[in-house]
């Protein structure tokens, strides 16, 4: 009769999490490695992110750390918490105001991705990840 919904709720989680790891690996990347710290700490300035600096590098490693857990499936409504935290402070420094598209600098992308983030943290990795590894059950 088709796919039983365990399978297809672990594979959506799966897929989510990946997709979502890719992502911020790739904005932490970026910050780190393309546009690199001192230019990202010089944006994060000119909008107003106390300790730019600072911000800039804690910014550029929880994204990419924080990339690679939700990839692993590990520490993964942890890390969900904190990457929201992050891009609520993204949406006050450098969104709002901006109207409502991405390609104007609105919050339209921020908020997907903290609209899909608060689903990890409430339905947790799944299956296929080190969480459930480590599982005491």
């Amino acid at each position: 009769m088709g796919m039983d919904r365990p399978f297809i709720r672990e594979s959506a989680l799966l897929l989510l999490r990946l997709v979502l790891g890719v992502v911020f690996i790739a904005h932490g990347w970026d910050k780190m490695f393309i546009t690199g710290p001192v230019e990202t700490a010089g944006q994060f300035s000119a909008m107003g992110v106390p300790n730019a600096q600072f911000s800039a590098y804690a910014a550029g490693i929880v994204e990419l750390l924080g990339g690679g857990l939700l990839i692993l499936g590990f520490l993964s409504t942890i890390v969900a918490g904190i990457l929201i935290l992050q891009m609520g402070a993204a949406i006050f420094f450098a969104h709002w105001g901006n109207g409502f598209f991405v390609g104007d600098g609105g919050p339209e992308l921020v908020m997907v991705l903290i609209a899909a983030l608060v689903i990890i943290v409430v339905f947790g990795a799944g299956r296929v990840s080190l969480d459930r590894v480590f599982a005491d059950d």
